[in-house]
């Protein structure tokens, strides 16, 4: 499997991201970017590579995601495809505070710990639907790893679209979000328009 191995924070703010979109507490060092005026390009180049980096996707998937928020018959593609990113099964885990990060949401996928509609999932990138139950498996629930978790996490707030109950380690899907409810730092226009060309 392809992997960034590229520092986070690194990363961060080469693409001038808040950590905090990422589920990192820590404060990237802003390098304040003097005198380089980004190409038309260059910003729409920027904002792949932000969307890509918040949700983890790599270049083909992304590319598939956005030839089917094309095909999509409401929303603008850009509103479409943003959306299609937030109902990823690792993103909706980690928007639960079920995972401190998106990375540790995959790993938990990965390590066959949830349950969508009461079927074990392991595939991150599986589309969720509204109306869909999620939930970590019963003999994990009790586990230190989730009780650490919950401790990071308990405070975050948890989209509208989204219910969570911290007790039983389960949500639901209530709606598909809105654009607006998406809450991350990428002009998906750009991205359209990058892809347009």
């Amino acid at each position: 499997m392809a992997r960034d191995m590229t520092p986070v924070l690194k990363r961060c703010r080469s693409l001038d991201l808040d950590p905090v979109y990422l589920g990192i507490d820590k404060k990237s060092k802003r390098n304040a970017r003097t005198g380089k005026k980004l190409s038309e390009y260059g910003s729409q180049l920027r904002e792949k590579q932000k969307a890509k980096f918040i949700y983890g996707v790599l270049e083909k998937p992304f590319r598939n995601y956005f030839a089917r928020a094309q095909k999509l018959k409401y929303g603008t593609t850009g509103d479409n495809l943003m959306i299609l990113l937030e109902l990823r099964l690792d993103n909706v885990l980690f928007r639960l505070g079920f995972a401190r990060t998106r990375k540790e949401a995959r790993q938990i996928v990965d390590h066959k710990h949830v349950l969508v509609n009461g079927k074990c999932v392991n595939i991150p990138s599986y589309q969720m639907k509204a109306g869909d139950t999620i939930e970590i498996k019963e003999k994990f629930k009790g586990a230190q790893r989730y009780k650490d978790i919950l401790e990071v996490t308990g405070a975050r707030l948890v989209p509208a679209w989204l219910e969570a109950d911290q007790e039983s380690l389960s949500g639901t899907v209530k709606e598909i979000p809105s654009r607006a409810e998406i809450d991350v730092p990428v002009n998906d226009v750009l991205i359209v328009e990058l892809y347009s060309k």
